[in-house]
């Protein structure tokens, strides 16, 4: 008998691994001599970089960078198996724990933390990334990532500008010059389960700076300079990010990561799946054994369950 046992964390419980333990144990205590196959997985979000590093035999890298408001934060990200692939969550760098309620403005909260993590893994030589983009802090389309990786964001005076979400509405100029090369060598799988635009009412801004830490006014402001700043984009870079379901993500960092390193969004339960290559561990198997934390409605919107089955016919079961 050959069992496959792909099971996502049951959050504040226990984790994936510690789920494949106990299952395996119940299991052998009836079926002594079965084929157990552990595949840990998870939806693109919290979880995703210990299920990726761990399925594939990798390793996990710690290092410091800076949190949102440029404060000095230790983070997490994993290098895959074959040392070519990092899986960040950005939340472990520019994520909304690292600010306390208080000083949490999305006016001021940079992404610089994330690019700091893909700066470090380009140099350990990965070229493609997997990153899990919830649970951001931030509503600054990804100017604070870039400054990190090289790129300098000058307003109508010339004059280099700081970090935040507010300077969306002044900038003028991008200049690329001392951007990391290799990024023209590097490929970006961006895990984004919602399909909120740049801006409007479904937008960043309107739909997520309120739990960052802005009113009324604020979000007005803020969807305003993403307004503006999508037209930047598009005269600057050719890119046009306004309609792009996801580019509202992590206060438009999804819309930052296509504009700018050609990322793809991608639904983040379908990527870890392919990353773990489940179909292919399910050929063969007498049961698959899977759950999360509670089985409900958003099980089918994006949550591990949802991508099981195109892994079972892509087996050859359906």
């Amino acid at each position: 008998m050959k069992v496959v046992v792909a099971i996502d964390s049951f959050k504040g419980s226990l984790s994936s691994f510690e789920l494949e333990e106990i299952i395996e144990k119940g299991i052998r205590n009836v079926y002594s001599d079965a084929e157990i196959k552990k595949v840990p997985v998870a939806d693109g979000g919290e979880g995703t970089v210990e299920a990726l590093v761990k399925g594939t035999g990798g390793k996990f890298v710690d290092m410091e960078v800076n949190n949102p408001l440029m404060k000095p934060v230790y983070a997490r990200y994993g290098i895959m198996g074959k040392n070519k692939t990092a899986v960040i969550e950005m939340a472990s760098a520019s994520g909304l724990p690292l600010v306390n309620l208080k000083e949490r403005n999305p006016r001021k909260t940079t992404t610089y933390g994330t690019g700091e993590l893909i700066k470090d893994a380009i140099k350990r030589g990965c070229r493609e990334f997997v990153i899990g983009i919830g649970g951001s802090a931030t509503n600054d389309a990804g100017l604070g990532m870039m400054q990190a990786l090289g790129y300098k964001f000058f307003d109508s005076e010339g004059k280099e500008l700081g970090y935040g979400g507010e300077i969306m509405e002044r900038v003028v100029e991008i200049d690329a010059e001392g951007a990391i090369g290799e990024l023209k060598e590097c490929k970006f799988l961006i895990a984004c389960d919602v399909d909120n635009t740049f801006y409007g009412s479904k937008g960043a801004a309107h739909v997520y700076a309120r739990q960052k830490g802005a009113d009324d006014e604020m979000v007005e402001y803020l969807d305003s300079c993403l307004e503006r700043f999508a037209g930047i984009l598009k005269e600057k870079l050719g890119k046009d990010v306004s309609e792009i379901p996801g580019a509202g993500a992590a206060g438009g960092l999804g819309g930052g990561f296509v504009a700018f390193l050609e990322g793809e969004l991608r639904s983040g339960v379908d990527i870890v799946l392919e990353e773990v290559k489940l179909a292919q561990e399910i050929i063969g198997a007498d049961f698959v054994i899977t759950g999360e934390g509670r089985i409900d409605f958003q099980s089918i919107m994006g949550k591990a369950p949802k991508g099981y089955p195109s892994c079972v016919k892509n087996a050859g079961y359906l």
